[in-house]
């Protein structure tokens, strides 16, 4: 049947406009055509979008996305068109019509406007989809008569000598025959060094001499000599460690629409790490998104299934570069045409990772950020240009899916996941290449495209397994990602063989090879061996959670690996696994040392103390990460104890991150990174070993019980195969095994990115030798932690020296600023005082002593003391003596601590820290003027007021904010925090857990916890009620849709957060077309709106829900004058603890919680809540139907920014229903009714249990009860 393809367009302004290109199987009726036109417009006003352009001319440009796939946009854009009974579309791509000035020449404009990887210019109208492309069949590479060499004609190969031999051997010698396309690509990919870090396992000559280990022994050795609690490790997708038995509560009947119901379960730490280097490079949103998204499937694939709970991020970039703003430091360099400048890496790889994780509803808690690019003095060019995208996942699993079964002949392959597209094409093979080795073509096609919105579906399905415990439906699990089903689908018959059907898997894009069908890393995808047994049930989850699922063959247990097409009935790989995928042949790599030549750092000689501080505190890895932190969920999952912001002030200064295991204890995970690239260049073993010191003095201040139970990725981003740089990294690795081996650490998983260097025209570029170490360890007690943030007035600072009084200046923030190294760097030359350091903090921490407490890193002691002093908005008194400089003193980045403890304290503070062996200085005292005083051996070096040096801190942030955000926001916020009081909490009653009597009542009030597809905040929401009494059920829109249940039986509703449709085409607006459009649907949610024994609540994602079906003010408003949520007056995604002030209205909910001012999480992109028709917000206000407004810090309703994260008109955060019942929300109460969930609470507060927000559903269940029928 031929397909049709039709426009509609949305004007949004003068000269832009959104064309919708419409691909359907047949014309849409008339009806058809209106429902899709509400379904697009602006809320669901008919008249907002046209049948015709309602741009011409000359000037006229049309940009889209690339034609030969279809965007995750289209794809839910398609969902929701099947939700609403639209079937008949296939497709719906937007573009963007643009009138280009008459000052501007069109090519110009059509570069500056669109992304190179992933759009392109239309020259006319789309009249089709179709590419043109015929796939390309299936053909054999001649090695029978060309030898092996014939394998170097193959574009976007990578393979050694030693491997096409391997290859020859096999095939011409062994099977007598050549082999296919297909083989080559897939062992391309299968036998890279990305994928079997051949280097590691590799002999390495070093200086002519063989080193007795191999990189991986060495990195081994340290979880034989310390390898307790180790459960997982240099296997699976992620590392594992015992955790501990605790409570939760889970559905009862996982995949089904049922009550959640209390279990005790042992849950076991998961830590997975990686980079996504190559793609980001390339292109930085899609290259970080899908990072985020791999390595999230690396924790879901780990054992036979498990959970997700957060992540970490790192970028490191060449210089910034920002216009308009020179940084002395700074130099243009050239930079390759097919890389990314390093300002938009930043930015957009930023963008990415952020975008990925808010729309899966994972919480970034900590990350790291470097911009460097230096020419030495030598006339070597060291430099980030290659960058580093970094992300790691913290996780966990029942320890009853510790170990995936064993592969079974006749168990099924299985597949779930998103269709197949020609992306990711050789990306396994493109990343083990330098820079510049590649042909840039095949660069763009290495690069993936991400829909977090399936991942998150996907998700769910695995989620469902997990929680049957011992009856989980998956026996093995592994992940799509680099090699795309080639590699995976070996991966789960690896040790038994298998046959598949190459047809099986569902395509998105019908003009692919099969070739590309086969080794393509299109994403969110994971394989599975299923018993045949299991598979209906399992079906049936993928069709609740609506994840497509291909049989696609099964285990055969002949330890070959067959696919077979049945299109032609052919078998394109036929190949023997223990031959081609088993031991392969050890590497030998030699090389030599070379010592860098630098110079001892010279400074001018009239430098003062503060111009080296301005420039120190404006450089990236230094300065405020708020560009970051502000765009990015950190609260998600209700499972956050302890993110990057702390402090009155929410300040990025944070050490360790804390997550809990569940909202019904406090046992957790505590996470914590060290890197150290540019000591790394200096001395790489001095830098390694600074790397785990590092790691351990930002983990230090969490709890933890005993450093043998720490255990860590180590991740490695290097160039070894350069001259000098092989033994440079074997180096590092032996320094850094040492040490751990000596603190009682070890490491138990991580990866290598070994081709970071770049030829930029006819020189080779490095990237800086980069060690990442992410620790994790489990803890008994979450709120046993200690953050930077100074505390209290008068109190003491003691600084605590683990460096023994050495001060070396190489590899620092300082000697960068003035575009050098510096000839020494620091390391940790006495491993005993890092021990000791650790435990005797420690034990502060277990006897409450302190009240704050910050680590030396970079930018050296001043920066951690200014930092303590930012985020506690305090001044400080601060006096010191050394032997140096005060350059020296003051800006060397070795080991060492600062903690803050009341005076009285203070005696015993010092005593124990002489019992380990440490000798530490009182260097000075906390103040109320906010006015920072630094005297150096008797002379003052420093006399300045702290909202000014804040200022400097935040400088670089504030310039890469107004890069990404609306740049009158930027500066708002600007102006805002310079000299910040900081909120001040009213609380007019006292917040009570709910009776644990009552929670075990048989009789509880039902509330469904409703979900459509992207809904990210379920189970926090599901924690709250059930902690509040109820009996919360899990119901997605899907069992509504079937009619596998009702709504009859429940008193409350609960629509959560998230993004719904991945907010295509607007915030949950794909969620109330789903039941405005489906006439059951809506008569079912009429009746429970209508039914005066309900109510109903709508946070974030839900809120925007309510308003778009009119449950709130009320019904029947036109779609013209319906007040809504529409997008952030900053023109993005807003992550805020914000100050909330609970107005006197006829919310049930907030009943009695009238003049509460206090602190909730606030993470959406469209909250600003818009009346087109001002007489309906006079009317709201009057009859009492705005129950929450956004506060500043004196408590009262604001529209300043960033107070009022979104620009509400009178800062309203919500509406209710004139009768009270039905409320809506837009910040998180859910995310913040236990006290250890909250981001911050005065030290007069801190011993809360629960925080006023319980009482919100306290309420409910009161107003349940009173109300009984």
């Amino acid at each position: 049947m031929d397909l049709v393809v039709t426009q509609l367009y949305r004007k949004i302004d003068a000269d832009k406009a959104y064309c919708f290109n419409i691909e359907s199987s047949r014309p849409l009726r008339r009806d058809e055509t209106d429902r899709l036109k509400r379904i697009l417009a602006d809320g669901f006003e008919i008249d907002s979008v046209d049948e015709q352009p309602p741009l011409r001319g000359a000037r006229l440009v049309e940009i889209g996305p690339r034609l030969n796939f279809a965007t995750a946009w289209s794809s839910n854009m398609v969902s929701i068109c099947r939700a609403t009974g639209l079937d008949s579309i296939s497709r719906i791509e937007r573009s963007r019509c643009y009138l280009v000035p008459e000052d501007q020449e069109k090519e110009q404009f059509i570069a500056a406007h669109h992304d190179r990887m992933t759009e392109c210019p239309y020259p006319q109208t789309l009249s089709s989809f179709a590419t043109g492309i015929v796939p390309e069949a299936v053909y054999e590479v001649d090695l029978l008569a060309k030898g092996p060499d014939e394998l170097c004609n193959l574009p976007g190969v990578s393979m050694d000598a030693r491997d096409r031999e391997l290859y020859y051997d096999y095939f011409v010698r062994q099977q007598r025959r050549n082999p296919t396309i297909v083989e080559i690509m897939d062992l391309n990919n299968a036998n890279s060094e990305h994928s079997r870090h051949g280097f590691f396992r590799g002999r390495q000559i070093i200086d002519g001499e063989e080193m007795e280990q191999t990189l991986f022994e060495l990195v081994t050795a340290t979880l034989a000599a310390n390898p307790e609690g180790s459960l997982i490790a240099f296997k699976d997708n992620s590392s594992a460690v015992t955790g501990y038995q605790i409570e939760t509560i889970v559905p009862a009947e996982p995949g089904k629409p049922s009550a959640f119901i209390p279990v005790e379960v042992e849950y076991n730490p998961l830590l997975t790490a990686e980079t996504h280097n190559f793609p980001t490079g390339v292109a930085p949103f899609p290259g970080a998104e899908t990072g985020t998204g791999g390595r999230i499937r690396d924790v879901l694939g780990t054992g036979r299934g498990a959970f997700v709970i957060a992540g970490t991020a790192g970028y490191c970039v060449g210089n910034l570069n920002i216009p308009g703003y020179s940084l002395a430091w700074e130099k243009e360099e050239p930079i390759p045409e097919n890389l990314a400048r390093p300002l938009d890496i930043e930015i957009q790889a930023s963008n990415g990772a952020s975008d990925y994780g808010n729309k899966f509803g994972e919480p970034v808690v900590q990350g790291f950020t470097r911009s460097f690019d230096l020419r030495l003095e030598s006339g070597e060019r060291w430099g980030f240009v290659k960058p580093i995208m970094f992300t790691a996942g913290i996780g966990q699993l029942d320890s009853r899916h510790t170990e995936k079964a064993a592969a079974e002949k006749g168990m099924l392959i299985v597949q779930i996941g998103g269709p197949a597209y020609r992306v990711g094409f050789g990306g396994g093979a493109a990343s083990s290449m330098l820079q510049g080795e590649n042909e840039s073509s095949l660069d763009y096609n290495a690069v993936q495209r991400g829909d977090a919105e399936m991942e998150q579906k996907l998700s769910r399905v695995i989620r469902a397994c997990n929680e049957m415990g011992g009856k989980t439906l998956i026996d093995v699990i592994h992940d799509q990602g680099a090699g795309g089903p080639a590699n995976v689908l070996k991966e789960l018959v690896e040790e038994s063989g298998g046959r598949v059907e190459i047809r099986n898997i569902r395509l998105g894009d019908p003009t692919m090879s099969v070739l590309e069908i086969y080794v393509a890393e299109y994403q969110e995808r994971v394989g599975l061996l299923i018993h045949p047994e299991n598979i209906a049930h399992f079906k049936e989850i993928c069709q609740r959670e609506k994840v497509g699922c291909e049989v696609l063959g099964e285990v055969t247990g002949d330890l070959r690996f067959v696919v077979h097409d049945a299109e032609n009935n052919s078998t394109p790989v036929d190949i023997d696994i223990p031959a081609l995928l088993g031991e392969i042949p050890q590497k030998v790599f030699e090389d030599r040392r070379i010592p860098m030549q630098a110079g001892p750092l010279r400074l001018p000689a009239d430098l003062s103390f503060s111009e080296a501080l301005g420039r120190v505190l404006r450089l990236v890895s230094v300065g405020s990460k708020r560009f970051l932190t502000n765009k990015v969920d950190r609260s998600v999952t209700g499972l956050v104890a302890q993110q990057q912001c702390c402090g009155p002030l929410q300040l990025t200064v944070g050490n360790v991150a804390v997550v809990a295991q569940s909202h019904f204890g406090l046992t957790g995970i505590a996470t914590a990174i060290g890197e150290q690239p540019l000591k790394m260049l200096l001395d790489p073993s001095a830098g390694a070993r600074m790397t785990v010191g590092e790691c351990l003095t930002n983990l230090v201040w969490a709890r933890v019980e005993g450093l043998e139970r720490v255990k860590c990725s180590a991740n490695w981003m290097w160039a070894p195969k350069l001259d000098g740089e092989g033994a440079a990294l074997y180096d590092a690795a032996s320094a850094m095994c040492r040490l751990m081996t000596d603190v009682g650490m070890a490491v138990d998983g991580g990866k290598d990115s070994l081709s970071m260097a770049t030829m930029v025209g006819d020189e080779v570029v490095k990237s800086p030798r980069q060690l990442v170490i992410s620790a994790y360890v489990p803890i008994r007690n979450i709120t046993r932690l200690i953050t930077p943030d100074l505390k209290a007035v008068g109190s003491d600072l003691i600084f605590i020296d683990l460096a023994a009084d050495r001060n070396r200046l190489g590899g620092s923030a300082l000697a960068q600023v003035y575009r050098q190294l510096g000839e020494i760097c620091p390391d940790v030359d006495d491993s005993s005082l890092l021990v000791n350091g650790f435990l005797a903090i420690q034990k502060l921490i277990d006897r409450s002593l302190l009240r704050a407490g910050h680590d030396r890193s970079d930018g050296g002691l001043i920066t951690t003391l200014l930092e303590m002093a930012f985020s506690g908005n305090c001044g400080l008194q601060l006096n010191l003596e050394g032997r140096c400089s005060v350059f020296e003193k003051l800006f060397s980045e070795e080991l060492g601590c600062v903690v803050e403890c009341d005076r009285q304290h203070t005696a015993e503070v010092c005593a124990i820290l002489s019992e380990y062996g440490l000798e530490p200085t009182v260097i000075g005292k906390t103040t109320e003027e906010k006015r920072i005083q630094l005297v150096y051996n008797d002379q003052l070096v420093l006399d300045e007021e702290m909202p000014l040096l804040r200022s400097w801190w935040e400088e670089t942030s504030y310039q890469l904010e107004r890069l990404q955000m609306n740049p009158l926001c930027a500066e708002e916020e600007r102006q805002e925090i310079y000299d910040r009081k900081g909120p001040v909490y009213t609380l007019p009653f006292s917040p009570e857990p709910f009776p644990a009597a009552l929670l075990s009542a048989q009789k509880k009030p039902k509330v469904a916890i409703l979900r459509d597809e992207g809904s990210n905040s379920d189970r926090e929401m599901t924690a709250a009620f059930y902690a509040a009494g109820f009996e919360p059920w899990d119901i997605c829109m899907q069992d509504l849709l079937t009619g596998t249940i009702d709504l009859q039986d429940f008193r409350g509703l609960a629509a959560v957060g998230g993004f719904s449709y991945a907010d295509v085409p607007e915030s949950a607006k794909g969620w109330a077309a789903t039941i405005a459009f489906n006439p059951r649907l809506q008569q079912l949610f009429t009746d429970f709106y209508q039914r005066e024994d309900t109510f109903s609540l709508g946070v974030c994602n839900g809120c925007q829900l309510f308003a778009l079906l009119g449950w709130v003010p009320w019904p029947a408003i036109a779609p013209e004058k319906q007040p809504r949520f529409v997008a952030n007056r900053s023109g993005r995604f807003e992550s805020r603890w914000t100050t909330v002030k609970v107005l006197p209205s006829k919310a049930v909910m907030l009943r009695g919680m009238e003049g509460l001012v206090f602190g909730i999480h606030v993470d959406h992109g469209e909250g600003r809540l818009s009346f087109p028709d001002r007489k309906i917000l006079e009317e709201v206000e009057a009859q009492g139907m705005v129950p929450m407004v956004y506060a500043d810090d004196a408590g009262e309703a604001t529209e300043k920014y960033p107070f009022n994260p979104n620009g509400s008109v009178q800062g309203l955060a919500g509406l209710c229903s004139s009768d009270g019942r039905h409320l809506a929300l837009m910040p998180h109460p859910e995310r913040a009714f236990l006290a250890w969930q909250a981001h911050y609470l005065p030290e007069t507060l801190k011993g809360l249990e629960v925080t006023p927000w319980m009482q919100m559903f306290r309420n409910a269940y009161l107003w349940c009860v009173k109300n009984e029928e």
